[in-house]
C-alpha cells in the first residue's frame, strides 16, 4: 500500500500548506508522519472489520478499511480552503500547522 502517495495527494490539494512545508523543509517529515498515521488507522480498521464480518473476503475488508482510514485522515488534515470559502488559508494558519508538526512525536 502506498500510504505516502495518498498523503502527498492530500497535501498537494492544500497548496498553501504544501508550499510552506516544502519551503521549511518539513514536507518529508510531515509526509512520513501522516503516512504512518494512515497505515495505523488502516490496520486498525482491517482488524475491526475482520472481527465484525468474519468470513468476508480479505481484499474487500482491506478496501473498506482503507476508505474509512482515508476519510479519517482527511478529516484530521487542515482543510484546503477555509470553512466559509471566502479567502485562502492565511500564512499564519499555515505556519501554525507547521509549528504543530514540530511538536509531533516520532
Amino acid at each position: 500500500m502506498q500510504y505516502k502517495t495518498i498523503v502527498l495527494a492530500f497535501l498537494q490539494q492544500r497548496p498553501e500548506i504544501h508550499e510552506q512545508l516544502r519551503k521549511n523543509r518539513m514536507l518529508l517529515p510531515v509526509l512520513e508522519f501522516y503516512a504512518r498515521e494512515l497505515k495505523t488507522i488502516h490496520e486498525a480498521w482491517k482488524e475491526t472489520l475482520s472481527q465484525a464480518k468474519p468470513g468476508s473476503d480479505h481484499s474487500q475488508i482491506a478496501s473498506e478499511a482503507m476508505e474509512i482510514a482515508v476519510k479519517e485522515l482527511e478529516d484530521r488534515l487542515p482543510s484546503a480552503s477555509p470553512q466559509d470559502g471566502t479567502k485562502p488559508l492565511s500564512l499564519d494558519a499555515a505556519m501554525a500547522f507547521i509549528n504543530n508538526i514540530h511538536t509531533l512525536p516520532d
